[in-house]
């Protein structure tokens, strides 16, 4: 049975992902996201940090059987930032652009707060999240013939740009494959929905065409084949699971897929996967809607530097069947 995620966890992750905050000189802001409290320690190596915690729950009885029920949380989301930074800009100016982002994110994903969309932008071959890897053959994830991409590989996955990353098998019987590799940061229990998507397309001396399928860890299998991509231009392959999802995410918290052409080199001719964009898109089980209801600063000028702080309350709900 799929648990709930904590609404402050979910709140969390969505801004940790959408942050961006651009700094005077041009430059991106460095923001800590966690959980409660304001850590001292975290202005010694980033520009601001915002912190997320439950303030208050209230559950509402929507009938009167009380079967359907709207649970109402109100968290309280701080920006924090000072002057003892490495960065120039002074901490009030950092902290209205963080408070100014924060209000962005919410507004923008006040219908979908938790949904979480992974790719490979701004990911290079150093990252310990998300990994892309070549090969010409099926296999397991962790078995051998997998290489990964080179760092300027990379960055032809981080749009959907036609800046295409090229894989070709040469040998005959060989299929030009792409191992993905994403890092969810959800509990498996509080998953609801995951969604792989692999933008591009495959030829092949025998015929066009892109296989994706995803790995079950449990089984130890590659399941949830889709196909598509039997044309010379770009087309979007989805893969979508709503069951048994824990099944998916390995001891480490990682889940894989890959691609590959439909058919394979002959010897004399190569199968070729082009490959544009490919993301995973995880929703949990949790809150389905979010607002900004109201903010104020609450600065520290009690201690040396000043602590810039703004308060932000967010109001967030989901509705639930107790089936009773």
């Amino acid at each position: 049975m799929s648990q709930i995620e904590d609404p402050a966890i979910t709140l969390a992750r969505l801004l940790r992902t959408k942050m961006h905050v651009v700094k005077d000189d041009g430059a991106l802001a460095n923001i800590s996201v966690t959980g409660e409290w304001q850590n001292a320690e975290a202005f010694k190596s980033f520009d601001g940090q915002v912190t997320v915690g439950l303030a208050e729950v209230t559950d509402q009885k929507l009938e009167l059987s009380g079967k359907t029920r709207r649970r109402l949380q109100f968290l309280r989301v701080n920006v924090w930032a000072t002057d003892a930074t490495a960065s120039e800009e002074s901490g009030r100016v950092m902290r209205r652009k963080i408070v100014e982002d924060v209000v962005r994110i919410v507004r923008q994903n006040r219908v979908k707060p938790n949904t979480t969309l992974y790719d490979f932008f701004n990911v290079g071959s150093g990252s310990q999240t998300q990994k892309a890897f070549t090969g010409t053959a099926e296999t397991p994830p962790h078995g051998q013939g997998w290489s990964e991409l080179a760092a300027e590989d990379y960055t032809k996955l981080w749009y959907g740009d036609d800046d295409r990353l090229q894989i070709t098998a040469s040998e005959n019987g060989e299929y030009a494959v792409m191992l993905s590799r994403f890092k969810v940061e959800s509990r498996e229990k509080a998953l609801k929905k995951m969604v792989f998507e692999f933008e591009g397309y495959g030829t092949a001396p025998s015929g066009n065409g892109v296989a994706i399928k995803v790995w079950n860890h449990e089984a130890q299998t590659w399941e949830n084949a889709q196909s598509g991509g039997s044309g010379d231009v770009d087309e979007t392959i989805a893969a979508t699971l709503v069951s048994d999802l824990p099944d998916y995410v390995d001891d480490e918290g990682y889940v894989w897929f890959l691609a590959k052409t439909t058919y394979a080199s002959d010897g004399a001719t190569p199968a070729v996967l082009r490959c544009d964009y490919v993301s995973l898109t995880v929703t949990v089980n949790g809150v389905t809607y979010c607002d900004v209801l109201s903010y104020r600063d609450q600065d520290r000028v009690d201690v040396k530097p000043f602590v810039f702080r703004t308060e932000i309350a967010v109001k967030s709900w989901f509705f639930e069947n107790t089936g009773e």
